[in-house]
């Protein structure tokens, strides 16, 4: 098995993987055998990196069930508990078991409503020729949507404050923590005193909401997540409810998830788009042809939007999942390697997603690649197995609608000399992406005229970015 150069005692590959995780990542496929596996170590842990789409879909599918979260989610149990990503074995199996039904089709049709009125409200907030980061403002739309996804009353208001201000927090430095060693975590120092103090006050603002929902009954009266799983029971043939503890876990899994990845792939879209008139110019004629040129877009819309699913897949493929590791149960072959049980096993599919001979000129953004549909042997944005993302309806449809409400009354132009860098994150998500927006049409306001409440929120959101 080879070896990557350069690991240092004690530490390791995780200063080069701190230093320059993307590139990092992409020089791995160099070092890798033909077999696409290589090794490299994190402090004194070695671990086999998968470097091609072949190696990827046997460790997530063929092999998937000898295979556990491993290191890299433990040290998210501090903030996720015993949620879905993080749990393992019979565990993972009961809360995907009954958190499925949430993620069905009709419920992301609910969801859908709540999508669609939250990116028109973004679209209003806006005045022509503002300067706006992008970045900025899709991370607000998401947390906003998965936040009155699970919040639809006012029981959720205090969470969502809160979620806007210390989520974002949270998620800038969950990647380092999760890769440096756990002994770091106790040390004085002030990244340590950020993230306690960001943890502690998302979790007790759950804790408080769903303490709250339990003394209102918001299970009987609404219909929204946090109503379901106050309603979900451990076993469809024993009637007892989850635990607050696991509702929290849960909570908790479904902020992290749905975030910041929503965010950069909608930043990272615009931003292709303002740099690739003609794609943005094909998206644009299919919204008004689908949509029309008023109508708010709705869930029915989203798979005859075409063009947008190409855009938003070529995104993913390019910015997608930095890094994930999995953990051998038993003895388990790869390739023609055996590797014995607790063997740890990482993948980065930032890189996979660029492999040349998957992807012809991988690090070019062209979304006619996916007319081919050969193209989606190799691509697995939303993981594969029985660990694939149970939110990829959700956050194709919450991307899609925001894409085509947004861009059917604005067109954005970059602004102010800043060419967005890639961020290390849960996704190679950008720093910022300024943008200037100007009216599509003649006329200064967005689609759809909002009712006078959601005015009052448009305003909120300018007040909120730009006071």
């Amino acid at each position: 098995m080879p070896r990557v150069p350069g690991a240092l005692p004690l530490v390791g590959h995780a200063p080069a993987l701190i230093r320059d995780p993307f590139g990092f990542f992409l020089s791995l496929r160099e070092h890798a055998d033909d077999r696409g596996l290589v090794r490299i170590r994190l402090g004194s842990m070695p671990v086999y990196m998968a470097t091609t789409p072949e190696r990827l879909h046997e460790v997530l599918v063929d092999k998937g069930r000898w295979f556990e979260k491993g290191r890299f989610f433990q040290r998210l149990k501090r903030l996720a508990g015993e949620g879905l990503s993080t749990a393992d074995g019979e565990l993972h199996k009961r809360n995907r078991r009954f958190l499925a039904p949430l993620f069905g089709a009709q419920r992301i049709k609910d969801y859908s409503l709540v999508m669609s009125r939250n990116a028109r409200r973004l679209s209003q907030s806006w005045q022509p020729d503002q300067q706006v980061d992008i970045y900025k403002e899709a991370a607000a739309y998401s947390i906003d949507s998965i936040a009155m996804s699970l919040f639809s009353t006012d029981v959720g208001t205090p969470a969502v404050e809160t979620i806007r201000t210390e989520l974002p927090v949270l998620l800038d430095m969950l990647l380092k923590r999760a890769a440096s060693p756990k002994i770091l975590d106790r040390l004085p120092v002030r990244y340590n005193r950020v993230f306690d103090r960001a943890s502690a006050q998302l979790t007790g603002v759950i804790d408080q909401v769903i303490t709250t929902a339990h003394a209102g009954g918001h299970a009987e009266e609404h219909d929204d997540l946090l109503a379901q799983l106050l309603r979900a029971q451990v076993h469809d043939d024993v009637p007892v409810r989850l635990s607050d503890v696991q509702i929290r876990d849960e909570v908790a899994t479904l902020l992290f998830a749905g975030a910041e990845t929503t965010a950069s792939t909608l930043a990272w879209a615009w931003h292709y788009l303002a740099h690739h008139p003609e794609v943005d110019r094909q998206v644009v004629d299919e919204v008004l042809e689908v949509v029309g040129p008023d109508r708010a877009v709705t869930i029915e819309d989203v798979p005859r939007l075409t063009v947008i699913r190409r855009v938003l897949d070529e995104v993913i493929r390019l910015h997608g999942v930095t890094f994930l590791m999995r953990r051998s149960t038993a003895p388990v072959t790869l390739a023609d390697v055996t590797l014995p049980a607790g063997t740890e096993v990482a993948f980065s599919m930032y890189a996979i997603h660029r492999d040349p001979e998957a992807f012809e000129d991988p690090h070019t953004f062209n979304p006619d690649r996916w007319l081919d549909p050969g193209a989606k042997r190799s691509f697995m944005p939303f993981g594969g197995g029985n660990r694939k993302c149970i939110g990829d309806q959700f956050a194709l449809a919450e991307t899609t609608i925001a894409v085509a409400e947004v861009l059917r009354d604005w067109r954005m132009t970059p602004a102010g000399g800043h060419t967005p860098q890639q961020v290390i994150s849960a996704v190679a998500r950008p720093d910022r992406v300024p943008m200037t927006v100007r009216p599509r049409n003649p006329r200064t306001q967005p689609a759809e005229q909002l009712n006078s409440e959601e005015d009052r929120h448009a305003a909120d959101y300018r007040r909120q970015r730009y006071s």
